[in-house]
């Protein structure tokens, strides 16, 4: 009778060990199958940041949009630092941070800059922060690259893209040529417009109207027309890519990709040494067509001397 109990016992404890040793890993199972579900969820969750690699201290940005005097708003260095949490800039220069990068939007509206018919959301370089009249000559040197997209843009009436010039190289007068001229401000050609043209990259630069001219003459805007225009051969569409611009004395090169050159290296260009120099980078729209737009991102700009 005692070995009847003690077998029943023991049969007993067997059974509940083995139960036990089940359940528990059962939960142990379902921890670390909950435990991995959890991590997947989390990474979801967990969208990185991205941040554009741009340093906006020698930049100022004009936005398509006036201020009480009509003229278009500016924001230069070091209130431009903080052009995410400036109310007025948020609809024209944002961070993209699920691409890293900032995207400047345009369209056309009432704000337009001296000179021209069209708004722009537009980076100004400023040797000095927060000063225009400190800038550069093509004997000084001076290099852009920037790495950048089209975002979006409309379409004409045509069905083709809206166009937008997204680098430039301005010219300058300084102030004792200004007043050689008799001209009322500083203004100065542009001696180099690089537009996004229909998914292409278009290069316009200007040429002298007569290359024998000298100064006083060749510092009138009058004395400068357009070259005829260069294309690059690749279309880079909506797609990322690079543009790097070269200047020196008397040259200028523009660089698509690290593949496709257009080199100026002429007397129009060598005359051009007669002016002060500034780059410029963003979103300066070339349509007044109603509810047209675009958007430029910019995930890499870098200016050296």
């Amino acid at each position: 009778m005692k070995n009847f109990r003690r077998n029943i016992l023991l049969i007993g404890l067997i059974a509940f060990l083995s139960v036990n040793a089940t359940s528990q890993n059962k939960k142990s199972s379902v921890t670390e199958s909950d435990v991995k579900t959890e991590k997947k969820k989390k990474k979801k969750k967990k969208k990185k940041v991205k941040l554009p690699n741009i340093d906006l201290s020698h930049w100022k940005v004009t936005l398509p949009v006036a201020n009480e005097e009509g003229k278009p708003i500016e924001i230069s260095p070091p209130e431009i630092l903080d052009f995410a949490n400036i109310e007025v800039a948020k609809p024209y220069m944002y961070i993209d941070s699920t691409r890293g990068a900032i995207v400047f939007h345009a369209m056309p509206t009432d704000s337009k800059t001296r000179n021209t018919k069209y708004t722009r959301s537009e980076l100004r370089e400023q040797m000095v922060p927060g000063d225009n009249n400190t800038n550069w000559t093509f004997a000084d040197g001076a290099y852009m690259r920037g790495k950048l997209a089209m975002d979006a843009s409309t379409r004409g009436s045509d069905g083709k893209y809206h166009r937008t010039i997204i680098m430039q190289i301005h010219g300058r007068l300084t102030n004792e040529q200004r007043d050689l001229i008799g001209e009322d401000d500083n203004n100065a050609p542009p001696i180099l417009k690089i537009y996004w043209d229909k998914g292409k990259i278009r290069v316009k630069t200007k040429v002298l109207k007569n290359i024998n001219a000298t100064v006083p003459a060749i510092l009138h805007e009058d004395a400068w027309g357009d070259d005829d225009g260069f294309n690059f051969e690749e279309e880079v569409g909506f797609s990322k890519f690079t543009l790097e611009v070269k200047v020196s004395d008397g040259k200028m090169v523009i660089v698509l990709n690290k593949n496709e050159y257009k080199v100026y290296e002429n007397v129009h260009i060598r005359k051009w040494g007669v002016f002060e120099n500034y780059f410029k980078a963003g979103n300066y729209f070339q349509t007044r067509d109603k509810g047209a737009f675009s958007k430029v991102r910019f995930y890499e700009l870098e200016v050296s001397h």
